[in-house]
């Protein structure tokens, strides 16, 4: 257990601890020297420590790999740029949230919008010297970055389901609430980013006290991420987060509670068994009035007993394997004062999202769109940045961004769509869910050429993956069937591969580790089937599997369950059990 000076716990020695630990320490509440840093012309970086710390204000630190070898030969510094994420809340944003966001991109960023797993926006490319007035007219949008990243609560994600409007927007409200609730109260990133060059600050509501009332000092152990879900659609993943709540509606149809997730995480690292993803446990029913004050309680109890030392092992997962479910709920309790109540039944029966047009109870209608990887960009043949913008300086709704990366234009009134869809034709709009089901659940990280920890490429090859498995799911006569199809750069799992039907992993440069099993609706993890499978194997290695898959499934199987079935892959729930009964030699089909 660390001191974080709220719990009133011993200090500890922080050599002991990890070295992100003593730079959140010396950081005076998460300002390091990034202001210098920022004034430093003679680089286009951050220095090492304040590049850990622009982490906590939405900031990551980036360099084009495409081009790193050519300019270490040139000796010129690396192409640097900076990646910002920013905050949506539950994922719902205005049209002119949208307008100014498309403009940021084309301003400051790499002509590209990028709508994360985690229903936030991303922006790439943008330099040092243009970071704070990229972060300024973020803020000036009535959006931020703070949290988006770093070791403390992300982005608060829900459940779209715009066809459920009375439910989602209390859904929403909630995730809106934890959000703030859990945003750090440092007035660092207002000092940092929201000052002019006068040095007056902008106007904005901030906390005057220079305290953090729950995170402390040091802040939680490793990232934290908060999920709200509306059954039946586990669109989500709940399964995959660190504390999740799923609503439980009465005979009336109206939440009456939430039943609370806790211990979800994808991240592992490759040969090293100690590390592996693992599923949520439901830890207990809380009411609405409660939602809050439990998210809190967890963070603290995380914040508190994560281990600091190896940060391999310091998210919430761990924490829960290592003192047990039972222990967690006792101290979660504790801090409450109260007791959690008993699970109430529910059902998952999808992690997807739902595409072309859903009409609600009150005449309005909802167009979900497939956004390809979350990047909205202009190609030939399908100007969708450009059409997404002529869209939304006319709609009067709302745009909800989704954790699989797509896009719902929401609350169309009956007016306004005979508009919009004219837009849909004329950029080609349609054409982005009118396409097979195994695109259609497909998802990538964006690897390289800017993240920094990928082995080999994501959002750049999957595309291409599917246009050629799309041949064989042709020929097995399967266009339709939604198959969910997953691909990481590298093992820290930002698509969430280990819960996908089909997941690839970046294990080096055109070789992946090829998993297969996981639950239609994220309810179980996927298996290892075969190690460094290059990249022109991928397609010979799946298609006997598919094709068998379409002659000898029972009515209604998915293909996660199929390969269990057929034993193909062992079925998992535990993620300690991830790593066990991996067989050299893949199953004949």
């Amino acid at each position: 257990m660390v001191s974080d000076n709220t719990s009133g716990t011993p200090e500890v020695d922080l050599s002991q601890l990890s070295k992100n630990e003593s730079i959140k320490d010396a950081s005076h509440y998460l300002r390091g020297t990034i202001l210098e840093g920022l004034a430093d012309t003679s680089t286009g970086a951050l220095a090492a420590d304040d590049t850990q710390l622009t982490k906590f204000h939405g900031i990551y630190q980036q360099d084009d790999r495409d081009v790193r070898s050519a300019r270490r030969k040139a000796k010129q510094e690396p192409a640097y740029s900076f990646m910002i994420r920013v905050r949506v809340p539950g994922g719902v944003c205005t049209p002119q949230q949208w307008l100014d966001m498309d403009r940021l991109a084309t301003t400051y960023g790499n002509d590209t919008l990028k709508l994360t797993t985690r229903q936030a926006f991303q922006l790439h490319g943008v330099i040092k010297s243009e970071l704070k007035k990229t972060i300024q007219e973020i803020n000036a949008g009535l959006m931020d970055t703070i949290a988006a990243c770093g070791d403390v609560n992300r982005n608060v994600m829900c459940n779209p389901n715009p066809y459920q409007s009375e439910v989602h927007a209390e859904a929403l409200k909630l995730a809106q609430d934890i959000s703030d609730h859990l945003t750090p109260r440092t007035r660092a990133y207002h000092e940092i980013w929201l000052t002019d060059e006068a040095g007056e600050k902008v106007q904005v509501t901030e906390d005057p006290a220079e305290v953090e009332p729950i995170y402390g000092k040091h802040y939680l152990p490793r990232k934290f991420k908060i999920v709200v879900a509306v059954p039946p659609s586990n669109d989500v993943d709940i399964y995959a987060n660190d504390l999740g709540y799923i609503a439980i509606l009465g005979d009336d149809g109206k939440i009456v509670g939430y039943n609370v997730t806790v211990g979800g995480g994808m991240g592992m690292n490759h040969g090293n068994e100690a590390t592996y993803p693992r599923l949520a446990e439901v830890l207990g029913f809380c009411t609405p009035e409660q939602a809050v004050d439990v998210a809190e309680k967890v963070v603290t109890v995380q914040r508190d007993y994560g281990d600091r030392k190896e940060r391999k092992h310091a998210r919430l997962k761990y924490t829960i394997d290592d003192h047990g479910l039972d222990w967690f709920r006792d101290q979660v309790e504790e801090r409450l004062g109260y007791k959690l109540g008993a699970e109430r039944p529910f059902t998952f029966d999808s992690n997807g999202d739902r595409y072309g047009w859903v009409e609600d109870a009150n005449g309005n209608s909802h167009l979900g769109l497939f956004i390809q990887n979350g990047r909205v960009r202009d190609v030939e043949g399908q100007p969708t940045l450009t059409g997404l913008r002529e869209i939304a300086k006319i709609h009067t709704g709302d745009f909800r961004l989704s954790a699989n990366q797509n896009l719902v234009i929401a609350n169309v009134t009956p007016e306004q769509k005979p508009k919009i869809e004219a837009l849909l034709e004329q950029y080609h709009l349609k054409d982005t869910y009118e396409t097979s089901g195994l695109r259609r659940s497909s998802m990538a990280c964006v690897a390289l050429p800017t993240c920094g920890l990928s082995l080999a490429e994501s959002e750049r090859y999957l595309p291409d993956l599917i246009t050629e498995l799309e041949e064989v799911i042709d020929e097995a006569g399967l266009r339709q069937d939604d198959i969910v199809i997953r691909m990481t750069g590298c093992p820290n799992g930002c698509a969430r591969p280990y819960i996908a039907e089909i997941a690839l992993v970046g294990r080096a440069p055109r070789k992946y580790n090829l998993y297969l099993g996981g639950g239609f609706h994220g309810q179980r993890l996927s298996k290892l089937y075969k190690v460094s499978v290059k990249s022109d194997e991928i397609v010979a290695t799946l298609r006997p599997i598919l094709l068998s898959y379409a002659q000898e499934r029972t009515e209604g199987e998915r293909f996660g369950d199929f390969v269990i079935r057929k034993g193909i892959v062992a079925e998992t729930h535990e993620g300690r059990d991830f790593h066990k009964d991996f067989k050299d030699e893949p199953a004949s089909v």
